[in-house]
């Protein structure tokens, strides 16, 4: 059995870590920490969880983080770092659900999240945690930097096109919309039922978090820097991502069978058939990402249609999945279930 313990267990990819973990059968949940909500039980705070965990929140500095095997961290950014060289020093492996590790570039990430990295040597360690590219990697980290959700959608959608040359990699064009709870379980003008609900709007034009995270992984795949324009939106539901994404074709190709070719054997990547346009309901509580690729009138444009679970493959799915790798389990382990419908 994995011990695993969960840092900051009371937010919606904590809550989502719960319910996957929950079901695993490989998996022992040890801790699962809060320092507002030591004492309570999961349970009480979360009643979807009655009869599958039946354990307290408890103060990280109770929480003998050191017996676990695998800590994730689904904290807000800057707190991980804080602790992970602890846990490493353990012998305790982590996967880190929010951006502490992620961007290589340590000057680029204090820039974007507005704070000095403390352990920039362990951030040139770390193994980004997209399966789909770094498997390998995976399998031997002693640290994982989990992946953004737009980031997930955006990547998968490009992959096949600049993996084949197949796109001009310096005009490319993202254009995704999220879910409230991709901006976490906190009260904030913006996310209020009567302020979000009826309601589309961009956000992030000028810039956006994800952008350096997006374009870093491009780059790694394309083997040179890649230029993207990518504008987010936030859309009135809870859950889900819809990424639609633009490039201009440099040759011809059978667009259909690049991408099916590409992910024929990733469990959790369904490229549709020809014509499909794939809905965020289709992944609701899902660890799948669907793909429909198009080429409209013919002409010179690709567009990707790519859409996952924000909560899901997006963070805590996905973060189970990197779990399942490193342990040398089956990647499909506690996440084969079906979406949500309706």
């Amino acid at each position: 059995m994995i011990k695993v313990g969960i840092v900051g267990g009371t937010g919606y990819t904590g809550v989502e870590l719960l319910r996957l973990l929950a079901a695993h059968p490989q998996v022992m949940l040890q801790a699962i920490t809060s320092r507002a909500d030591a004492g309570t039980p999961v349970s009480q705070m979360f009643p979807s969880l009655r009869g599958y965990v039946d354990m307290p929140f408890i103060h990280p500095d109770q929480a003998h983080l050191d017996k676990c095997d695998l800590v994730f961290f689904a904290t807000p950014n800057g707190i991980a770092m804080q602790q992970v060289r602890g846990l490493l020093d353990e012998g305790i492996r982590v996967i880190d659900l929010a951006a502490d590790f992620r961007l290589q570039d340590i000057p680029a990430w204090e820039k974007w999240y507005g704070m000095s990295h403390v352990c920039p040597d362990l951030v040139a360690e770390a193994v980004y945690g997209l399966p789909e590219v770094n498997r390998a990697q995976i399998k031997a980290a002693r640290l994982v930097a989990n992946p953004g959700c737009y980031p997930t959608a955006v990547q998968l959608g490009f992959i096949p096109l600049l993996e084949a040359g197949a796109i001009e990699p310096a005009s490319l064009i993202a254009d995704a919309k999220s879910g409230v709870s991709g901006a976490g379980r906190k009260l904030e003008m913006g996310n209020l039922f009567s302020e979000a609900a009826d309601n589309f709007k961009a956000y992030g034009v000028s810039g956006h978090r994800h952008l350096p995270e997006i374009r870093q992984g491009l780059a790694r795949v394309l083997g040179k820097e890649v230029g993207l324009t990518f504008v987010p939106h936030l859309t009135p539901m809870i859950r889900g991502i819809h990424a639609t994404l633009y490039g201009k074709l440099t040759r011809e190709v059978d667009l259909q069978a690049l991408f099916e070719q590409r992910y024929a054997r990733e469990p959790f990547v369904d490229v549709m058939p020809t014509g499909s346009l794939p809905d965020t309901r289709s992944v609701r509580g899902a660890n799948h990402c669907r793909i429909a690729v198009h080429r409209p009138q013919g002409g010179d444009t690709v567009v990707v249609l790519s859409v996952i679970d924000n909560l899901v493959k997006g963070a805590a799915g996905q973060a189970v999945q990197n779990m399942n790798i490193m342990f040398g389990l089956p990647e499909t382990t506690a996440l084969n279930n079906a979406a949500l419908l309706p």
